[in-house]
């Protein structure tokens, strides 16, 4: 019995997305062209070096700040045990250490976030009970 492993086309949507590259058709994503740059960017090229900030992590020599998020993220991985927190834990983590939203983004998201600012004083706002009935 032969099976049919050509892509699947979604019939509720006609138009294919073109930020997804179907690794079977021999694109490789490493060559394709940012549309944007967004500021995330690690990868090297010619004439790039690594920050101090990076560098400095990636040789085992963390920062203060460094290795107080580490600390941080593998005490809320011990207490709640979970191997792989979600990314809404590790910004849980990240307020309750005291990181508010003061400053305008560095980051080019290509107007998919709104940006805004909070006070250096706000509440973390994660402990706060929820509304939602459930």
């Amino acid at each position: 019995m032969a099976h049919d492993h050509s892509p699947k086309k979604d019939s509720s949507n006609n138009q294919e997305d073109e930020s997804v590259v179907d690794r079977r058709l021999g694109v490789d994503r490493r060559d394709l062209e940012p549309t944007s740059p967004t500021n995330l960017e690690r990868r090297r090229g010619p004439g790039r070096r690594l920050t101090d900030f990076v560098k400095s992590a990636e040789e085992g020599e963390m920062s203060r700040e460094q290795y107080t998020f580490l600390l941080a993220i593998d005490a809320f991985k011990r207490v709640n045990h979970k191997t792989f927190p979600s990314w809404t834990d590790v910004l849980e983590v990240v307020r309750k250490l005291g990181y508010r939203k003061t400053m305008v983004s560095e980051l080019n998201l290509g107007g998919k976030a709104q940006d805004w600012t909070e006070k250096p004083d706000s509440i973390s706002g994660v402990n706060k009970p929820s509304t939602d009935a459930d």
